[in-house]
């Protein structure tokens, strides 16, 4: 008898499983893969504490990806090497697209690579933290070299990228900018018309790469 209601039991609970179907993801937005892209003088290892939150938040480490490029050199160059990263990503992952998070001088990198390499159609989100979406006169003691020119305010870059549509494309646009920063000057140079512009009311502009609450809110942007 007992036997008997043993296997009546686990056909019922059979059944029920094929009436509700498959359980879905916790959350599925953690599927796509996240590419950061440092700052002026930065590396990958910016961004361990943000590969930790998210981590946190359900995203596994196969789906976190760091770009490292030369801060000295060229940003239209790191732009087309980000292309390929991405590119990398997608075919290492299987994705159709890619979340992307920047910091600092990686806004001019990853703008580029989106708005004058095709790069809307690869890249679902876009978090900019501090980004040098339009400049910062700080620049201006690095310009020896082509990238501080390409971020000083009224640039030929920065011109180019200004054109136009700053959010173009299917892309979701998201950046924070804070008036405590101190490196983008003027600090409203990371907001960009068309995107969610999140006021901080006082963040340092290293401090972004730290700071767990706003890395949270980026990962909640991410997959809500």
């Amino acid at each position: 008898m007992r036997r008997a209601l043993t296997l009546l039991l686990a056909a019922l609970a059979a059944i029920a499983a094929v009436a509700i179907g498959p359980a879905a993801p916790a959350n599925a937005a953690t599927d796509t893969p996240v590419v950061f892209v440092h700052g002026y003088t930065g590396s990958a290892s910016n961004w361990t504490t943000a590969e930790s939150v998210f981590r946190a938040g359900g995203y596994s480490s196969s789906r976190l990806f760091a770009y490292e490029y030369d801060s000295y050199g060229n940003n239209v160059t790191n732009a087309q090497g980000l292309s390929t990263f991405v590119n990398n990503v997608k075919r290492q992952t299987g994705a159709s697209k890619v979340d992307i998070v920047n910091h600092s001088m990686g806004g001019l990198v990853s703008l580029w690579y989106i708005k004058q390499l095709g790069g809307a159609s690869s890249v679902r989100r876009l978090a900019s933290l501090a980004g040098a979406n339009h400049g910062t006169t700080s620049a201006g003691a690095c310009l020896t070299f082509t990238t501080c020119q390409q971020m000083y305010p009224g640039s030929s870059f920065i011109n180019t990228l200004s054109a136009g549509d700053e959010t173009p494309g299917p892309t979701v646009y998201r950046t924070w900018y804070s008036p405590c920063d101190g490196i983008i000057i003027p600090y409203t140079s990371t907001v960009l018309s068309g995107a969610t512009n999140t006021y901080v009311a006082c963040e340092t502009h290293l401090g972004y790469l730290t700071d767990t609450s706003i890395l949270t809110q980026v990962r909640g942007y991410l997959t809500a």
